[in-house]
């Protein structure tokens, strides 16, 4: 696994023109993605912890070049109170994109208000030729927040020629699938891990299981579909190859991507 500045020159010297992107997974649902004109950070948990199965692939003040980071929800694997924070002051020009309900959490660790995109589902960011556009999401729950909306987002970022969807930790309800297959989707990164009651017992939220991943690929028809979270606690783990499996068997026409950790991996136009 690419690691530290053997990492950010790979990324660095990575040529990615309009209508392409390239992204490296960097475990659970983290994702750096590269647009022609756009580094984007979707949920990077880089802590060290002796939980992980393995290290962080770069600590977090040294990604200095990030233009917007995603938070898909208020949990510490997704919105992580240790990254953040130098993540944000290494990229000075860099806005965190979270719900409206996370926007409490991400204050209180020191990000400035400005910085901050705040979003509930029915809004559109759009700006410096980016649109993104938050939808609910269930988290085992589709929770609400009557005064400030939905706590779990899936974010879709139409930039530089390419449609990307990070779902971020998602369970299928009624009209999901529908919200999302307006967009001409190039990749999607979702979860595959299911969810149980042992888990939900211990207080750890459940996702799609990799059947529901797969149909929801299935639905949408993304150029290219990613699967998560699946990877980094010993005690909330998946094996991805079903999903590709089972991908294969019922859509055969739709591509999946399994690898590394901080891989490259290049979508061409």
């Amino acid at each position: 696994m690419l690691r530290d500045q053997e990492l950010l020159a790979t990324i660095e010297s990575q040529e990615v023109k309009d209508g392409e992107l390239a992204f490296w997974w960097l475990g659970q649902l983290s994702v750096l993605v590269k647009t022609s004109k756009h580094i984007l950070v979707f949920d990077p948990y880089l802590a060290p912890s002796p939980m992980r199965n393995f290290p962080p692939p770069l600590a977090p003040e040294m990604i200095t070049n990030a233009d917007y980071i995603f938070g898909s929800h208020d949990h510490g694997d997704h919105i992580d109170r240790n990254t953040l924070p130098g993540m944000m002051s290494a990229s000075p020009k860099a806005r965190t994109v979270c719900s409206k309900v996370a926007a409490r959490s991400v204050v209180a660790v020191g990000i400035e208000e400005n910085r901050i995109v705040a979003l509930d589902e029915g809004d559109v960011y759009e700006e410096d030729g980016l649109r993104i556009t938050p939808v609910a999401v269930a988290h085992e729950l589709l929770d609400h927040d009557p005064e400030l909306g939905y706590p779990y987002l899936s974010f879709v970022v139409e930039t530089d020629g390419v449609t990307i969807c990070h779902t971020g930790d998602a369970c299928l309800y009624d009209g999901y699938i529908k919200k999302l297959s307006g967009f001409d989707i190039d990749v999607i990164f979702l979860p595959i891990n299911g969810r149980d009651a042992g888990r939900y017992s211990h207080n750890v939220m459940g996702n799609m299981t990799y059947q529901e991943a797969v149909d929801v690929v299935g639905a949408l028809r993304p150029r290219l579909a990613v699967p998560g979270h699946y990877d980094l606690f010993t005690s909330n783990t998946a094996d991805p190859f079903p999903f590709a499996g089972y991908l294969r068997a019922k859509y055969p026409d739709l591509k999946c991507w399994i690898g590394e950790h901080a891989e490259t991996v290049f979508l061409s136009k």
